[in-house]
């Protein structure tokens, strides 16, 4: 569906934003990367219709406004009729803002493109800001639940959190997308203040860093740049992966490293991959990353799993009862923030239709989730894509062949088919052959506990779940 959206100039209102807003907001922060999500959507305020058929979006300048009707007006208008079951107008509106910086003239931004000169301007606005670290105080270790998925991490995280500079450094945590490893790196912070409100802490995402070093080559401003990241008490940096191919960014990280180390300061990192794993990155680099100490967070448990919705439910101020948690964590399975995702629409859906929160108002809510989940995910097809993965044939699933080279990859399919599908352990043991549920129950028990030990095994199955999810 396409939505017509209407432009005009008018001073940001004084009336504070209803529930719909905050509403979208929460739900596009789980779907967006960060720092997409806090550049563009994060500083809009919204102005709602009391009948929600229109919302009215406040941007600081015209670049912003063309820039968000651009690239989010479709995702806008999707997630407003979704959450809403109607139409919505979206109105972009100019709000009076501050003049710009006087040492910003348009000759400084001739060679950049769009993208650049939004972040030059956004950089040289913020230059005379004082030291802000980015960080976000909700995150926080009292709001983060704990499971055998992230008990390791956490335990280490809090250490770093009381003792920097000692043990554990640096401290690499590493994950697939959504386990929570950037709330760890936030709690790291948050605690790490508390205790000491003068140290200088500082969040940062990979990509920020690359930006960072482009712009000091830009400006020969590399005096200014060392005496950011050289000083720091605590350097907590998001997704390094994003540093590879950039031999640069990594010259210069390395010695950011370098001289945090030597003046005890505690750097932490998080990845989508163990150290060793990741691509295009200098060898002394990773060497680096895997000189402390590496933890890995895996997808949460379900009980982890009930246990997060319910606790989110009740910061939400909503009632979350025990056995629609378990009917959405048994749904839900990969991540903490599509858990997350699941619990706004679940929300939003019952506050807007009036209901009160029940197993079949959440398989309405989710009916789209749940649809893709069938449709994508069977025994069959993970049979097939762990074969293919291990490079046996399919028909070994279904045999009595024991060898180590069948053995273990037929384990692995029972493992995710218990973990990624609806099936009970008898009926997935009658697609494996005809064997008995013990069997299963020990092949899902043996690899689960497996993958909290081997690093190697446990690639291999983030690997294969995202396969298997698209």
């Amino acid at each position: 569906m396409s939505q017509g959206i209407l432009v005009s100039t008018v001073t940001l209102p004084n009336a504070s934003t209803p529930d719909f807003w905050q509403s979208c907001i929460d739900q596009l922060a789980q779907e967006l990367p960060e720092q997409q999500f806090q550049t563009w959507i994060k500083p809009l305020s919204a102005q709602v219709a009391d009948d929600l058929s229109k919302v009215t979006l406040f941007v600081a300048n015209r670049f912003k406004m063309d820039w968000i009707r651009a690239q989010y007006s479709a995702r806008l208008s999707a997630l407003m009729e979704r959450l809403t079951g109607q139409p919505v107008a979206i109105e972009l509106a100019l709000a009076t803002r501050e003049p710009p910086p006087r040492n910003l003239s348009a000759a400084r931004f001739q060679g950049f493109d769009a993208n650049d000169t939004a972040t030059l301007s956004m950089a040289a606005a913020s230059a005379v800001e004082p030291f802000k670290n980015r960080l976000n105080t909700a995150l926080t270790f009292d709001n983060l639940v704990e499971g055998s998925a992230n008990r390791m991490a956490r335990a280490a995280a809090m250490h770093v959190s009381g003792m920097p500079g000692h043990l554990y450094n640096p401290l690499f945590i590493y994950g697939g997308v959504g386990l929570g490893k950037t709330h760890l790196m936030h709690a790291v912070g948050n605690q790490l203040l508390a205790d000491r409100p003068d140290a200088k802490v500082l969040y940062i995402h990979a990509e920020q860093f690359v930006t960072d070093v482009v712009k000091a080559y830009q400006r020969k401003t590399f005096d200014e740049f060392k005496q950011r990241y050289h000083s720091l008490d605590l350097l907590l940096i998001d997704d390094v992966q994003f540093f590879a191919n950039k031999e640069r960014t990594q010259e210069e990280f390395f010695n950011a490293f370098e001289a945090l180390l030597a003046r005890k300061s505690h750097i932490v990192m998080t990845s989508d991959t163990y150290p060793k794993g990741l691509a295009e990155i200098s060898e002394r680099l990773v060497s680096r990353f895997d000189s402390g100490l590496t933890v890995a967070i895996e997808p949460p448990e379900l009980e982890m799993r009930v246990a997060i919705l319910i606790n989110k439910a009740h910061a939400e101020g909503a009632l979350m009862p025990e056995e629609v948690a378990f009917f959405v964590a048994k749904n839900v399975r990969s991540n903490v923030r599509e858990l997350e995702g699941a619990l706004r629409k679940i929300l939003a859906y019952s506050r807007f239709n009036q209901k009160d929160i029940s197993i079949m108002l959440a398989r309405e809510a989710l009916r789209d989730l749940l649809s893709i989940q069938n449709r994508q995910i069977s025994v069959e097809n993970i049979q097939k894509t762990v074969a293919d993965y291990y490079k046996i044939k399919v028909a070994d699933m279904y045999s009595k062949k024991r060898p180590a080279s069948i053995a273990r990859p037929r384990q692995i399919a029972m493992y995710l088919a218990k973990e990624l599908t609806q099936k009970s352990l008898p009926e997935i043991g009658e697609l494996f052959g005809g064997r008995d549920h013990t069997t299963v129950l020990h092949a899902v028990r043996k690899i689960g506990a497996e993958r909290q030990q081997m690093t190697e095994l446990n690639q291999q199955l983030h690997v294969l779940e995202q396969t298997l999810k698209g």
